[in-house]
């Protein structure tokens, strides 16, 4: 059991799997905003981009409900810089997906992903004051969003080869 939790020294089984997942899944959704159209990975990424991002939802509440369980025995951030950077991705990670659901709704649209009814559609009008900011922040937010994930990747590469804290052997379970 011990080995699933995160220790003080590096995160566990599950913390890496919930990481790596949603990473992987990261991948996936930005192919599905970047694949020109007519290429032959948009037969394969082509209409999963809602699903992909309810999926990411649903771990990032996974994620943040094993970080808060597993609190007292994590790996302490390396720096306050750090932590508030996990915690902006932690909230990218919610918001991003929870603007794109709340502009779904509005626009009264059923939506279904993975054989399942999340939002049944409706034919009252559509609630613009929903559609509209959630159109604005969407995008731009998962822009920034890819901004951020390429930097933290980048800060884990370059703790480790500074040689100060090896914060990527944290992750990859070394």
């Amino acid at each position: 059991m011990s080995n699933l939790q995160d220790s003080a020294q590096r995160y566990g089984a599950v913390s890496r799997l919930l990481h790596w997942a949603m990473a992987a899944l990261l991948v996936w959704q930005y192919l599905t905003v970047i694949v020109p159209e007519g290429h032959f990975l948009e037969s394969i990424v082509g209409g999963t981009h809602k699903a992909t991002g309810l999926l990411l939802m649903v771990l990032v509440v996974i994620r943040l409900l094993w970080a808060l369980y597993n609190s007292s025995r994590r790996p302490a951030p390396v720096s306050v810089l750090a932590r508030f950077g996990h915690l902006a991705l932690y909230g990218l990670l919610f918001v991003i997906p929870f603007v794109a659901l709340l502009r779904q709704y509005g626009s009264g649209r059923e939506f279904v992903a993975f054989g399942m009814t999340i939002m049944p559609g409706f034919s009252d009008g559509k609630i613009e004051w929903m559609i509209a900011p959630a159109s604005l922040l969407h995008g731009n937010l998962g822009w920034l969003l890819l901004f951020m994930v390429i930097g933290h990747a980048a800060m884990a590469f370059i703790h480790r080869r500074q040689g100060g804290e090896d914060v990527l052997a944290r992750m990859i379970g070394r």
